[in-house]
């Protein structure tokens, strides 16, 4: 899962909203000096990615990829669930979408003495760009992911990601239909932050 499903997994302070996406910027991070809101939230962050990678329908999606874009599948699954949660918000929260976004942005920002540097840097981006909204539509998606794969260090054939996507919208949009509800259980079952399950957000 990329961002956004992280976020509205997460609980709303600004401690659990870091401490989610804290996963995705260990780098030089010791995590035994985290406060404890926030390794409560890391450890969320990983349950859920353990879930998503491990997950059957997930890791078969990955053949849909072209072969010479596989390897980078894992990356363009995680930021194409988010146009998905995006898209089918409704269906699984109550809250409605611009409202839980506008508070995920304001608890970011006030979380962001909790962040290092490198993630300051992504979040003040994101909200200031208002990357999630903008996933709604998936040509954001195809030039994210060209953007990412750009980035990598050796040599590859990532970018394009977006024609398989759309060869396959529908079967990965029902990967993404039968995952995320299983997500939610097991965050609510599991209670790994001290306050228990998400709020609808």
């Amino acid at each position: 899962m990329n961002y956004f499903a992280h976020l509205a997994l997460a609980r709303p302070t600004p401690a659990s909203k870091v401490g989610n996406l804290l996963g995705d910027f260990m780098r030089g991070v010791r995590e035994d000096e985290l406060p404890a809101p926030v390794r409560q939230g890391l450890r969320n962050h990983r349950l859920v990615d353990r879930l998503t990678d491990h997950h059957p329908p997930v890791r078969d999606s990955r053949r849909l990829f072209a072969a010479p874009r596989r390897r980078f599948a894992g990356v363009a699954l995680d930021v194409l669930f988010d146009h998905f949660l995006v898209r089918h918000w409704a269906r699984f929260h109550d809250r409605p979408l611009d409202a839980a976004l506008d508070d995920d942005y304001h608890l970011l920002r006030a979380g962001e003495p909790l962040m290092p540097a490198d993630m300051r840097a992504v979040v003040d981006r994101m909200v200031s760009q208002d990357w999630i909204r903008r996933y709604a539509e998936l040509d954001t998606v195809g030039r994210a992911l060209d953007r990412i794969a750009a980035r990598v260090r050796f040599a590859n054939r990532f970018q394009g990601c977006q024609v398989d996507i759309e060869r396959h919208y529908r079967e990965l949009e029902a990967v993404f239909l039968d995952l995320y509800p299983r997500l939610q259980r097991a965050v609510a079952e599991q209670a790994l932050e001290a306050s228990g399950p998400p709020t609808e957000g």
